[in-house]
């Protein structure tokens, strides 16, 4: 999980509109699969980006960009397509088996460009 300290570099990885609004895709940013979510709050009309290690532990498959996004009270998840654990998309904690959490990266949108902090 990233901490609070400066982004050192920001990667762009798509346009906001190459993400169909709450479903994810898969970017390699390095040698990392991070799998970018492109959320909108339909309450609110807000556009919100989150990034996540595509990986999924339980499964030991990289999945996660493929998961079914929805929310578990406050928390924005994405249920993994295999044994469906949810995965908080600010955190990246599995909610079922924390000790199974994935690493979490700062995203924004940026003049339609999605970007992620590594």
């Amino acid at each position: 999980m990233h901490s609070d300290r400066q982004i050192e570099h920001w990667i762009e990885v798509c346009d906001i509109a190459d993400i169909v609004p709450n479903t994810g895709i898969c970017a390699l940013i390095g040698s990392e699969q991070v799998a970018v979510f492109h959320v909108v709050d339909g309450s609110h009309n807000e556009t919100r980006v989150f990034a996540i290690g595509n990986y999924d532990p339980n499964a030991d498959a990289s999945v996660l960009s493929r998961g079914l996004v929805g929310s578990i009270g406050e928390r924005i998840v994405v249920a993994s397509p295999i044994y469906k654990q949810h995965f908080d998309l600010q955190t990246g904690e599995c909610l079922e088996a924390p000790e199974h959490s994935v690493s979490a990266y700062p995203a924004r949108v940026e003049h339609g460009k999605v970007w992620v902090g590594a």
